[in-house]
This record gives C-alpha cells, sequence and structure tokens, in this order.
C-alpha cells in the first residue's frame, strides 16, 4: 500500500463536473493498493498519517499532526500509484489491486483512518474519473511505502 501525502490549504475533488468533497487545512491522501496489501498495511500507514508531524507549532517548525491541529482529511484511491515503469513508455498497473479486492481495502482505510482521527473523513470515489484540485501548503508532500517500514 503506497500513499502520498500532501499538507495542503484546501483541496476538492468533482466527478463530472459536479462537488463530490472538500476539506480546509489539512491532508490530502492519494492512496494505491496492490493485491499483496493487508490490514498490517493499513495499520501502518493510519497510525503513520494521523502522527505525522508536519503542521507548524507555535515556532513555525513543523512539529504538529493533524491530529494535533484539528486538520482535515480528504482521501482519494489512485492505482496509478504504483505503475511500474521499468520497460517502455507505457506504465504497466499489473501491481494494482482489481477493484475487487480494492474497493474494500480502500473502504476499510478510510473508516480505520476516521476512526483514528476521530471525526469523518472525506472520500473520492473509487473508480472514477475525478478531478482533484489542491492548494498545497508548504509545498509539502511525503510519500511512504507500507512495504518499506524499515
Amino acid at each position: 500500500m503506497r500513499i502520498v501525502i500532501q499538507r495542503v490549504s484546501n483541496a476538492f475533488v468533482t466527478v463530472n463536473s459536479r462537488a463530490k468533497s472538500a476539506i480546509g487545512e489539512g491532508l490530502l491522501i492519494l492512496l494505491g493498493i496492490e493485491a499483496a496489501d493487508n490490514q498490517d498495511d493499513i495499520d501502518f500507514l493510519v497510525k503513520k498519517t494521523v502522527n505525522l508531524r508536519i503542521f507548524a507549532d507555535e515556532n513555525g517548525v513543523m512539529n504538529r499532526s493533524v491530529l494535533e491541529t484539528g486538520g482535515e482529511i480528504l482521501c482519494v484511491s489512485q492505482f496509478t500509484l504504483h505503475a511500474s515503469t521499468k520497460k517502455g513508455n507505457r506504465p504497466s498497473y499489473i501491481k494494482a489491486a482489481k477493484p475487487d479486492f480494492a474497493i474494500p481495502m480502500y473502504n476499510r482505510f478510510c473508516e480505520d483512518l476516521a476512526n483514528a482521527l476521530g471525526k469523518e473523513i472525506q472520500t473520492g470515489e473509487f473508480g472514477a474519473d475525478m478531478q482533484v484540485v489542491l492548494l498545497n501548503d508548504g509545498p509539502v508532500t511525503i510519500i511512504i511505502d507500507s512495504k518499506n517500514k524499515e
């Protein structure tokens, strides 16, 4: 399981030109799921996400988590995070999980993330052609892969 976390001033998702979800200050998470993922991957990434100290404290130092700031989270599924570009110029998505596995994993990740945050999170629409708009604050962008825990 792989995530791209972006600290945002705001972000929103539209599907078919209709607003789907929006947040103010917080985190935009792009989530890629592969067939080898399991609950341990979810647990690791949820804990890491809500405790990641990437928000400024009173001294302007990145020392506070989204939990501490009361920020919001928008989580969007993105199978292209598992693209392989080793051969040729057309990415291969063979490692990306198929929808029958990925959808329940995405839903479980979002549910566990909301529980860890202590409030509802916003989501994209799995499998839809989405437009994601964000104002990256910093910019701060962090990539975490649950298969690289050490």
